[in-house]
């Protein structure tokens, strides 16, 4: 039976009122989150050696908080003024408001997609005479600069941070039952840590093909995967995996 689950991500910032809690409540389950990877900024000096011009560059797209910030951090390292006319493209609206933290919308033109890349290609299509830079990690999705050119969209890509392991040392990671994983880097982060690590019972549950992928490629078998048409979520998933769990071990789920 699982009871010690081990969550790949952050704590979320509200430690009482939030998904994961009502699930440990509901089921009885003892989560723990630890950040299994981190990401850092490349040095301005570094960027110069790929020969980007950010001024050349009439819209920026940008697919996550960190393609936000190490934007904004690249631009002031480099003494880059980002001009008004800049227009902005977001993967999501979340991260359309998160602009905010660096500039006024009323002076800014931004556009965003629905949490999906390929809904924001169909803007990005409308507004296809605009030279558009794409920030991004050393380790990304390769379908996404291959999603802009298939669809004759001129781009450039920027690579402006990496994305790392964390160390996980503090961590006795045969002490879970279940682990869950957001991304390959995550995986990867895992086997990096504990080379000798041999899954044998626990359960391992992910969200997203590529982490599935990944979990795979390591030699290690699945026993959940998200999304789903009717689990969106992680969490959503997880309550799906036990009411299943418990109803075949015979026990009451309030």
């Amino acid at each position: 039976m699982v009871k010690n689950i081990l969550i790949s991500q952050p704590k979320p910032a509200d430690p009482i009122k939030n998904p994961y809690s009502d699930l440990a409540e509901k089921f009885s389950l003892q989560i723990d989150f630890h950040k299994f990877i981190k990401v850092e900024g490349i040095p301005s000096r570094d960027f110069r050696k790929d020969r980007v011009s950010i001024p050349n560059h009439t819209a920026v797209i940008l697919t996550s908080r960190n393609a936000v910030d190490h934007f904004f951090r690249i631009c002031k390292e480099m003494r880059v003024e980002v001009p008004d006319t800049l227009k902005y493209f977001c993967i999501s609206e979340s991260t359309s408001y998160y602009l905010q933290k660096y500039v006024q919308f009323r002076k800014r033109k931004v556009f965003h997609g629905r949490q999906n890349f390929k809904d924001l290609i169909e803007i990005l299509k409308k507004h296809k005479d605009e030279k558009f830079l794409l920030p991004c990690s050393n380790i990304h999705k390769q379908s996404l600069p291959k999603l802009l050119e298939d669809n004759k969209i001129k781009f450039t890509k920027a690579i402006i941070y990496k994305t790392l392991a964390s160390d996980l040392s503090h961590i006795d990671i045969n002490n879970y039952d279940m682990m869950i994983f957001f991304s390959p880097s995550g995986v990867k982060s895992l086997m990096k840590n504990f080379p000798e690590y041999e899954q044998r019972d626990t359960q391992i549950g992910v969200f997203g093909p590529a982490t599935a992928k990944a979990v795979k490629d390591a030699g290690l078998s699945l026993s959940l995967n998200a999304p789903t048409k009717t689990a969106p979520s992680m969490t959503m998933a997880l309550t799906q995996y036990f009411e299943k769990l418990h109803k075949k071990n015979g026990l009451n789920v309030d």
